[in-house]
């Protein structure tokens, strides 16, 4: 006996509970398994059998619509628990690192021009180091306590990290204020915009890194411009061109090892140059002391003091600030744009830097020497292309 069933089905019918077998001829067909629910004739596709049909029991019959909502969103390949962050419009992103970089401009222009003059006053930049890395990192820990910002979430691992980044940091940052204390902040980052050569040459010969031939041909201009500038120099002084070479490759080890230690590390760039500061205080406090010393800084606080009068004191103030805000502001700003923008704007700062100073300190520049300067700034823009 052949059941013949045709009916328009819309719905979800569980598998579990239909079941299509083949019956011999020689059993008949219970009245009672053909008992079938009525149902409605709604437009849709029609299910048809030829063959004989069973249901197991009627009340297992499940007619019930399901419409499972369906969500879509994008999620980072690298982390597919994280979703990817909605794209801003171009001309929100552009205001926004347009304001990043005036400020970071602006607060670097500051901090070296009140640098030079507590320097001028007060020559023992190994205090006036130590003091800017002690106010950026009570900066910090009072904005943690009030929680105007989100302390970050550390354990030993990450500081074990980022030991040798505050080794490199405290070496790289103090070795610039010792240049500056001997020769002319314009000439101090001259020869710091010779940064990316040391780069090239500590990845090529200790790391074995290899780079595109553009990347090498921009070294050129980078290491001639910085050669003339340094020939020409009217106020020449080794102490400070060799600070400016030391700071050069502390910090290319710095990013190294930044780079290399700290992938995957869930701190934002603020916290991050918060924890460097106040890991490289402790490093080098004692060593402060043990070169200068008490003595000699109360010695010269008194010829400071009657010299210049209370103002010495904002000038030191202003000098510890600015220093921690500028480079707080650097941190961030990688947050948000990408390497290549950050090195023109990091390029693009060093002229600022550079043309402030000669202006306001009045600084004696010959044209060979602005010449040489020059070449060694369009060589590190070419660099960051050519890198990129």
């Amino acid at each position: 006996m052949i059941c013949s069933v045709k009916q328009s089905v819309t719905t979800t019918i569980n598998g579990s509970d239909l079941f299509l077998r083949k019956r011999s001829p020689a059993h008949p067909i219970q009245r009672s398994s053909l008992f079938l629910p009525v149902l409605r004739k709604p437009q849709g596709f029609s299910l048809s059998v030829s063959k004989p049909l069973h249901l197991s029991s009627a009340e297992n019959l499940s007619l019930k619509a399901r419409r499972d909502p369906i969500k879509c969103e994008a999620y980072d390949a690298a982390d597919s628990a994280k979703p990817v962050k909605p794209v801003e419009p171009e001309a929100v992103n552009k205001v926004k690192i347009g304001i990043y970089f005036a400020t970071w401009w602006a607060l670097n222009v500051v901090f070296n021009i009140y640098n030079k003059k507590v320097l001028n006053a007060y020559p023992y930049p190994w205090l006036t180091s130590t003091l800017s890395l002690a106010c950026g990192s009570l900066m910090m820990l009072i904005s943690w306590a009030t929680r105007i910002a989100e302390a970050p979430k550390t354990d030993f691992e990450f500081w074990k990290t980022l030991f040798p980044v505050a080794v490199a940091h405290t070496i790289g940052h103090v070795a610039a204020t010792v240049s500056m204390s001997k020769v002319a902040v314009s000439f101090t980052h001259i020869i710091k915009s010779g940064e990316p050569a040391f780069s090239v040459l500590v990845s090529r010969f200790l790391l074995g890194e290899s780079f595109p031939v553009p990347v090498y041909l921009s070294l050129i201009p980078i290491i001639g411009g910085c050669a003339l500038a340094a020939v020409t120099e009217l106020n020449f002084n080794m102490i400070g061109f060799m600070g400016a070479m030391i700071s050069n490759l502390a910090f290319v080890f710095r990013n190294i090892f930044s780079k290399r230690g700290m992938k995957g590390k869930s701190v934002s760039g603020m916290n991050y140059y918060a924890c460097l500061s106040m890991l490289s205080l402790l490093i080098l406090t004692p060593f402060a002391i043990a070169v200068e010393g008490p003595q000699m800084w109360a010695t010269g606080w008194q010829t400071a003091m009657s010299q210049i009068g209370p103002q010495f004191v904002w000038w030191l103030a202003a000098q510890s600030v600015f220093y921690h805000l500028y480079n707080q502001v650097s941190y961030m700003s990688l947050d948000q744009i990408s390497p290549l923008t950050f090195s023109i704007g990091n390029t693009m700062k060093r002229i600022s830097v550079i043309v402030s100073s000669i202006i306001i300190f009045h600084t004696p520049v010959q044209p060979v020497n602005a010449l040489g300067a020059a070449i060694a700034v369009l060589g590190t823009f070419l660099y960051s292309q050519a890198k990129q």
